[in-house]
């Protein structure tokens, strides 16, 4: 039985997840992780979308992005995906799928969540005990927010503009916002 065509809004935030067949590392050296953003640089280019935060991590990623009226999130996905997945296993010797299923894809609220779902995506390497601080975790747009380190791939969000008068108040801003003991 075939599966539904997924319902997508043009000019929304979405959440978007995908994780490594079986669960497996999608990205095992530095060459991988900056190929996969290389590949997103290419498409953001093509289809006009706004990244606002993004992490990779061995075996998944997660973006949160805004299409345009005109792009289509399913082929901004699609192409991404499948170009890695052609350079990984060309790389590697492999073949067949890459990613576990279709990427998961949730509309976020632009107001209420984006800044909440942004710290979610940044604190993975947290989470899973990769490091220590974020600021040492280089495949994630923390350091663009909380730094100013410019990636050429994450655009800044108006509520995260909206966290002080001057650059060095919103990345102090930032970072205690991110770090803070709230959803940990």
């Amino acid at each position: 039985m075939p599966r539904g065509a997924r319902i997508v809004f043009p000019s929304l935030p979405y959440h978007i997840i995908s994780r490594g067949n079986n669960r497996e590392s999608v990205f095992q050296d530095k060459e991988d992780f900056e190929k996969y953003l290389e590949i997103c640089r290419r498409y953001k280019d093509q289809y006009e979308f706004k990244l606002y935060h993004w992490v990779l991590m061995n075996n998944h990623i997660h973006l949160l992005l805004e299409t345009k009226e005109n792009s289509s999130l399913s082929k901004i996905m699609q192409g991404i995906n499948l170009a890695y997945t052609i350079w990984f296993n060309r790389k590697n010797g492999k073949v067949g799928h890459l990613w576990q299923d279709r990427y998961k894809s949730a509309v976020v609220e632009r107001d209420t969540y984006l800044l909440e779902c942004g710290r979610y995506i940044e604190r993975n390497p947290l989470r899973a005990g990769m490091v220590n601080d974020l600021k040492e975790y280089p495949w994630s747009s923390y350091r663009v927010y909380g730094y100013g380190k410019e990636d050429g791939l994450t655009d800044r969000h108006d509520i995260y503009e909206a966290m002080g008068r001057d650059q060095l108040q919103r990345q102090r801003s930032y970072r205690e916002y991110v770090l803070s003991l709230i959803h940990i």
